[in-house]
């Protein structure tokens, strides 16, 4: 486990921004909110499948260990997601064009009908929570969050890298 870098002053901006990411991973994350969006969804996958389906939907069809370092997990955690989702229907297994011998995961008819649907519902209840917000506010929120999440991967990446 990487150490911890030494004590340097944190903003108050910094420590809130922590400390609302926290509530809204685990607002966003607990079981019965999951558990509601697949029944609006009419989709029944646990919450790491969803997520792998999502990022193959977002990505298009990479490798395993491509897909991996998207979510920041570990290659196997993958491969068993793959493997389960596969069993299901969701996705395939095709030979990556680069390279014959790996394999891409990619989604089936059935799969990305399944994140469409998990999709419309999510986007439905966020539409609902964020209804009083201007399209302005919206679109800075939007604008902050994909960099915020671009510098938070590459983060994840520097430190997977030793750097």
């Amino acid at each position: 486990m990487p150490a911890i870098p030494p004590a340097t002053a944190v903003s108050a901006d910094v420590t809130e921004i922590e400390r609302d990411l926290t509530r809204i991973s685990y607002l966003t994350s607990r079981v019965r909110n999951h558990e509601r969006l697949m029944a609006l969804a009419g989709v029944s996958l646990d919450r790491a499948a969803v997520a792998l389906l999502r990022q193959i939907a977002d990505s298009g069809s990479l490798r395993p260990s491509e897909l991996a370092a998207g979510l920041g997990v570990a290659d196997s955690h993958v491969t068993r997601q793959a493997q389960q989702l596969e069993k299901a229907g969701y996705v395939t297994r095709v030979p990556d064009p680069d390279d014959h011998r790996a394999q891409h995961v990619q989604l089936t008819s059935a799969g990305q009908e399944a994140v469409d649907r998990i999709r419309e519902a999510s986007y439905r209840g966020m539409q609902m929570a964020l209804a009083h917000w201007s399209p302005q506010d919206l679109h800075e929120l939007a604008t902050l969050f994909q960099r915020m999440v671009g510098d938070l991967l590459s983060q994840a990446e520097d430190e997977a890298d030793g750097r």
